[in-house]
Parts: C-alpha cells; structure tokens; sequence
C-alpha cells in the first residue's frame, strides 16, 4: 500500500500537467526552434509599446518567412509571417494591413488579435514572454 500512494501522485503529477491549450501545429508551415528578443527602447521596436501596433521581423533565426509581433493591449502575440492555409511559395508571406495580416496569394485577411481568419488553419502562433522592457518570442 506504500508503494501505490507514491505511484499514484507521480502519475497525478504527470497528467496534471498542461500545455494551456498552446497549439501551433499547421501543415503547411515547418516547425522551428527558435528565442528571439526585441528591447522595446530601442527605436526599431518602440512602436510595440502603442496598442494595435505591429513589427514585421525576419531574421535568419525564426523561419522562412518571418515573424509579426503585435500588441493588444493587454499583452502580445508573435505569429509566423507564412500564409497559415498555403504551402511556402514566392507568394506566402503576410503583409501588414493595420490590425489584419492579408496572404497575398489568395487575398485572405487573418486578425491580428486573435490570428483568426475565414479558412481551415488559423495564423501560427508562438509564445511572447515579457521581462520588463524586452520581449521574447519563441517556439
């Protein structure tokens, strides 16, 4: 009877844990492992600091496409710059227009708030992190 209570919270623990409902997978866009920071003083980022503002970035360490950073007012979202619902292509990177993100390849509008759009795969998220100042994005 011991050994069964520590078996038992041991697996209480392990089924307990949670991923809070984070779901990025998306068939057309490949999994990349990547951090990337953006210091919210500097003058290339500061526009993150104003609601319904956003920054495109596309270094070499977060895709084929990029990433946008967007604030919402009560936090951020970092979504991939490829089209959710298209397979990479010339085409396939997202364009900024105000709060939406258009695929140019077939005119398709995605919220930046919310990533939602009209067809099947939503926009690709990955997690922000805030730590005073500087913003972490990363998958």
């Amino acid at each position: 009877m011991k050994k069964i209570i520590p078996l038992f919270l041991i697996s209480l623990l392990f089924f307990s844990c949670s991923d809070n409902g984070f779901n990025n997978k998306n068939p057309y866009i490949p999994n990349y492992n990547f951090s990337v920071t953006f210091d919210l003083n500097l003058p290339a980022y500061s526009n993150l600091k104003f609601v319904s503002n956003a920054i495109y970035y596309a270094g070499p360490d977060v895709g084929p496409k990029g990433i946008y950073v967007f604030n919402t007012g009560s936090g951020y979202n970092a979504f991939d710059a490829a089209c959710p619902n298209q397979a990479l292509s010339s085409c396939s990177t997202l364009t900024l227009n105000g709060i939406n993100l258009v695929c140019p390849c077939d005119n398709q509008e995605y919220s930046l708030f919310s990533g939602q759009g009209k067809l099947q795969y939503p926009l690709k998220q990955y997690r922000v992190e805030v730590i005073g100042s500087i913003l972490r994005v990363y998958n």
